[in-house]
């Protein structure tokens, strides 16, 4: 008898080459309160072997929900048997007290196919995998719901932004059918949040000790604390970070926390844009639709072509970090100015005080901007000296070549390059002694660069990055809800974020044999 009881909301799916790692990881799930795994048998040499593995969890956890999974090579798999095989380890599977099985769709359409054996004894989770791109869905819904089903997965790859509207516009052209919608990449990873959002009936996490069994997928942690996804706000307003990298943004951990600490319902989620995909993503703001999203690198310039209206200083500097929707209008806005001013005159008198910004890029016209308002006087430093002198040119101040800007001193120095950031932290802009009395590093992953830990053994004063990435995102969050920004919880949330980040990629370089 299937039980009629609704299926956790989050799965974790795990595929081990053998019995023995199967009932470890499994075991080590559960333990952490998880209570509905998938058994990829066909991960296994002999998938009949996982059968054992089975009845013993759920000896073990006997309210556990198992989900068993034998995929064919053919389909991305890695069974080799026939498609009767397939079935009869199936159902051996449920024989065994899986509660649930996930069947391909090229196996249960094929006219022979054993589909009486599992028909009755379990949940049946007809599923449908594209490895290659997100082709037109229609068609592939309507193969679907030929064969019958409990539940109907469609997991295609995402290749651009839009491709998660596409895949998740299934929901709601079939309201009362339960269906599994994912893309895969890291560019398809909105999905796997949004997926129990539009009323799928459950999402996938990667196991919290390894890998996932597919790209784009996070634990069930991430999942849980951050993005709530066993407990699905109604109706939320959208907001995200578009970047490119975005996978090592800490602003999800931040923004949601302050979501969460004002008790807004909202949700926000990283995109990840390619320089050349802004069009298509903004097919995806206006569909989703967005209320807003912050914006960094590489698209803070490309962006105000896309917009509707930008504020004058916003226009002046040439850079946008936050749009946001008003009135059915994209506007702009750069909160930039905000982290990098709110900083600095908590320290230091800007107006008449001697200024080194080291950078050409977007962050550096705001540090240019904010400093030649507030009075100061102004240097520009860095590598492609061309770029300098025009940025210079923009604000009255004086271009110097890297060797010029080392012979001088100055009050206060600001750093807007990538260089220590993650995962290159050993570089450092300067090669002598840090030519100026405070030191102020935009970047803040990691916590302490080469250039700040250089500056504080020289005896300068410093200012760490991530205060103007706070005070910025703080800014941000009340621009996007209306309401006063968290400031303690979003701190909070940024330290812990940047804590789990080192050590992840400490980690991580542990097990790649070198170092960080």
């Amino acid at each position: 008898m299937i039980s009629r009881a609704p299926l956790p909301r989050i799965c974790i799916a795990l595929g081990l080459p053998s019995p023995e790692k199967l009932m470890e990881h499994a075991c080590r799930e559960a333990d952490a309160g998880e209570r509905f795994l998938e058994f990829r048998l066909d991960y296994l040499p002999r998938p009949e072997d996982g059968l054992p593995v089975i009845r013993k969890f759920l000896e073990k956890y006997p309210d556990a929900t198992l989900l068993a999974t034998c995929r064919r090579h053919q389909n991305h798999g890695r069974f080799n048997g026939s498609i009767e095989e397939e079935f009869r380890i199936l159902a051996a599977a449920v024989e065994a007290g899986a509660r649930a099985v996930d069947v391909e769709i090229e196996s249960a359409e094929t006219p022979l196919a054993p589909l009486d054996l599992l028909a009755g004894r379990a949940l049946i989770v007809l599923s449908y995998h594209n490895y290659e791109g997100t082709p037109a869905l229609e068609p592939i819904m309507k193969r679907m719901l030929k064969v019958p089903a409990s539940v109907y997965k469609i997991v295609t790859t995402a290749r651009k932004p839009s491709d998660n509207l596409r895949v998740l516009s299934l929901a709601r052209a079939y309201p009362r059918t339960p269906l599994i919608l994912l893309a895969m990449t890291e560019m398809g990873f909105p999905t796997r949040v949004l997926c129990t959002v539009f009323g799928g009936v459950y999402t996938y996490a990667a196991p919290s000790s390894m890998e996932g069994t597919a790209a784009g997928q996070v634990t069930a942690r991430v999942l849980r604390n951050l993005y709530r996804v066993d407990r699905p706000v109604d109706s939320p307003k959208f907001f995200g970070v578009i970047a490119d990298p975005v996978r090592h943004s800490i602003s999800p951990a931040v923004h949601n926390r302050a979501l969460q600490a004002r008790r807004y319902p909202g949700l926000y989620l990283p995109f990840l844009v390619t320089s050349l995909q802004l069009k298509d993503f903004f097919h995806l703001a206006e569909n989703l639709p967005l209320a807003g999203f912050s914006v960094t690198i590489p698209h803070k310039h490309r962006i105000i072509r896309y917009l509707d209206s930008i504020d004058p200083l916003t226009k002046r500097i040439g850079a946008v970090n936050t749009v946001y929707r008003k009135a059915g209008r994209w506007r702009g806005a750069n909160t930039d100015v905000d982290g990098i001013r709110a900083p600095l005159e908590k320290r230091v008198k800007l107006a008449k005080a001697t200024a080194l910004i080291v950078g050409n890029g977007g962050t550096a016209r705001s540090a240019a901007f904010t400093l030649r308002d507030a009075g100061a006087r102004l240097a520009i430093t860095g590598r492609n000296i061309d770029r300098v002198r025009a940025l210079a040119k923009l604000v009255d101040a004086e271009a110097l070549t890297p060797e010029q800007a080392e012979s001088r001193f100055f009050d206060v120095l600001i750093h807007a390059t990538p260089l220590g950031m993650w995962p290159n932290t050993d570089a450092c802009f300067f090669r002598g002694p840090i030519p100026a009395a405070l030191v102020f590093d935009l970047v803040y992953t990691p916590m302490e660069t080469v250039l700040l830990r250089r500056a504080a053994a020289e005896g300068k004063a410093v200012i760490h990055g991530l205060e103007m990435f706070l005070e910025q995102a703080a800014r941000q969050f009340e621009i996007f809800t209306g309401i006063s920004a968290p400031r303690a919880a979003m701190e909070r949330a940024a330290l812990e974020a940047l804590r789990e980040q080192e050590a992840q990629l400490h980690a991580h370089a542990g097990r790649q044999g070198g170092s960080l």
